[in-house]
């Protein structure tokens, strides 16, 4: 059969791409669709697939200005031509699962969150923005939250990559969902039992990630952070950090590896919905200290389990850097109970074999049945309030 795997974008090698590289190798012959691929940004990965690119591809753009062309998203993915294939895959974060294919074609779409620029994240994308520049874009996600609803109509089944975004699924679309958590190449890591007396962030340096507030904290308690990743806040996270807070920019896996391995422990003040940063740390026998909100919940064990001797980390519950900062005393103040070979053991339930697995028995049964199984009635489409902004945002794992 012949099968379409539809992705936002291909900009470099996250979370998001090596659940599209994993599928790439259950099915070699399948073909990809994509907004933008930067080609320099990866290796071998996805050599051999055919990949097709939209008109955003031939306009000024690079791996980080793409973005500025947000409002021509929705029209870029549903300008593919799908009609000779037997099954579409859609990886969504953004626009992917809007893409339109024959009615009698199966949709599966692995949805890593619902558009995050129109939901979550939305207000602190808009709250750097002035006044007139932020009620344009504002009226923007409007209308790019009603695509959204309008779209999940096009999806006959939905996978969730957690079951913190299983609950948004729910809510922002009405739909049911399957959960097949992201896929972890734990065997690329080895335990360390070892460090270097040093905190670790591996992270994109953009606003939702809450990376300022690490560097707050770290500031305060003097102790030594490093910070490693790329983005647009760099330069402002550089700016404020005192020197007891390093930056390794645009890290390597080797690098990545590396760090992991002589931390004392893994940092993520930020909310994911599922989050490979603290899989990766514990997969190395490291610890985590997380924000204790969407994925971090699901893939960290914290010190207040029912079995709290195989904790993996600890959580805080307030974003700021008091709660880190008390969150950080309290895994010194206990760090023995947390043994690498927990963290490992942890770790593997995410492993890629397992993903693979599950994709593969889902793609099958998604194809036996050629039906809209799980196609609910929706709401009609019709602009959202601010109140009804509020309820969804607050979408979280209990």
């Amino acid at each position: 059969m012949r099968i379409a795997f539809v992705c936002d974008w291909l900009t470099g090698m996250r979370g998001g791409e090596r659940c599209l590289k994993a599928a790439c190798e259950l099915y070699p012959d399948a073909d990809i669709f994509t907004l933008v691929y930067f080609a320099k940004s990866f290796s071998c990965e996805f050599e051999g697939h055919r990949i097709t690119t939209s008109f955003i591809q031939k306009l000024p753009c690079n791996p980080r200005s793409f973005r500025w062309y947000l409002p021509l998203f929705p029209r870029a993915i549903e300008s593919f031509d799908l009609q000779d294939y037997d099954l579409v895959v859609s990886f969504s974060h953004c626009v992917a699962k809007g893409v339109k294919s024959k009615s009698s074609t199966p949709h599966l779409c692995y949805c890593h969150t619902p558009v995050r620029y129109a939901w979550d994240v939305r207000d602190q994308y808009l709250d750097a923005m002035g006044f007139c520049r932020k009620r344009l874009i504002s009226l923007f996600l409007d209308g790019l939250q009603e695509w959204d609803i309008t779209t999940a109509r096009r999806v006959n089944f939905f996978v969730a990559n957690s079951r913190n975004t299983q609950q948004k699924i729910r809510r922002f679309y009405g739909r049911d969902s399957q959960v097949i958590y992201p896929p972890v190449d734990v065997e690329r890591f080895t335990v360390s039992t070892q460090h270097d007396d040093y905190y670790l962030i591996v992270s994109g340096l953009v606003p939702y990630k809450r990376i300022d507030l690490a560097v707050q904290a770290f500031n305060q308690n003097g102790k030594r952070l490093i910070v490693a990743g790329s983005g647009p806040e760099c330069k402002r996270l550089k700016k404020n950090a005192k020197r007891n807070v390093e930056f390794v920019e645009n890290p390597d896996d080797q690098v990545v590896q590396l760090l992991y391995a002589n931390c004392r422990a893994q940092i993520f003040p930020g909310e994911e919905d599922f989050g490979i940063v603290p899989v990766e740390a514990q997969a190395c026998g490291k610890p985590v200290i997380a924000y204790g909100k969407g994925g971090a919940l699901e893939t960290v064990i914290g010190m207040d389990a029912s079995d709290h001797q195989a904790a993996t980390g600890v959580f805080f519950y307030e974003q700021d850097p008091e709660s880190l900062l008390s969150a950080i005393e309290q895994f010194e103040g206990k760090e023995e109970i947390f043994k690498p070979e927990n963290c490992r053991l942890n770790a593997k339930r995410f492993d890629v074999n397992r993903y693979k697995t599950e994709m593969v028995e889902c793609i099958e049964a998604v194809m036996a049945s050629r039906e809209r199984c799980n196609t609910l009635p929706l709401p009609r489409a019709r602009r959202l309030s601010r109140e009804d902004r509020a309820v969804m945002g607050s979408v979280n794992t209990p």
